[in-house]
């Protein structure tokens, strides 16, 4: 696979300046990559988050914040209700400035966007997967299917687990990605799990993305 994308031993990295300029351009989106199949499951309107933030859904209450954990890189994530245990790997930017996929030739593996947050760290955190390959369905192709309150575990390189809660499951347009809202810090500890997703044509591939907004609410 080229460069060692795994980076167990990575120091902390100052990850804002890349992607405060990812949020102004809206560039840092899942490409089409070999997307395939015009049928994964799109989020259900009683998903969608009302605002940056969804202040309708359980929260841990203010008394009972989970404390945020230091930087350590992403090893593993879980999502026991669709089935996905999958590795991941680092990814970066592309050239064009898009957060590069995972290799499209192995379906269960997802990536992890190294230059920013680390999951469970205070910030917005951002990992990555394809929706299908030429063989079939991959690692997210049953992310649009989630709802409010399932869990998203993912597992570090220090040996933590991290368990992040649903607040919201959103399709957006490539060319309109709301970069600013779905990157942006809360405040809190924050997960953002992206595959591709819309409308599909064979000659552009899918039109949108999928994107998972969830919170932490439990290490261990």
């Amino acid at each position: 696979m080229g460069r060692d994308q795994w980076g167990a031993e990575r120091t902390r990295r100052t990850p804002w300046g890349a992607i405060a300029l990812v949020m102004l351009t809206g560039l840092a989106l899942m490409r089409n990559g070999v997307e395939t199949s015009p049928g994964p499951p799109q989020p259900a309107a009683a998903a969608s988050v009302a605002g940056p933030r969804d202040t309708t859904v359980s929260a841990p209450l203010d008394g009972d914040l989970v404390q945020p954990l230091a930087y350590a890189p992403a090893a593993r994530i879980r999502i026991p209700s669709i089935e996905v245990d999958a590795p991941v790997v680092d990814v970066d930017l592309d050239p064009a400035g898009w957060i590069e996929a995972p290799p499209a030739q192995d379906p269960n593996l997802a990536g992890w966007y190294q230059n920013g947050i680390a999951p469970g760290q205070r910030g917005t955190s951002v990992m990555v997967g394809h929706v299908d390959n030429l063989a079939g369905p991959a690692v997210f192709y049953g992310l649009g299917s989630l709802g409010k309150g399932q869990q998203i575990e993912v597992e570090r390189f220090d040996g933590r687990v991290v368990v992040f809660e649903v607040y919201g499951v959103e399709v957006f347009a490539k060319d309109d990605f709301p970069g600013a809202r779905v990157y942006g810090d809360t405040g809190d500890a924050e997960l953002r799990v992206i595959t591709c997703g819309g409308g599909y044509t064979k000659a552009a591939g899918y039109d949108g993305n999928v994107v998972v907004f969830a919170r932490l609410v439990e290490t261990r």
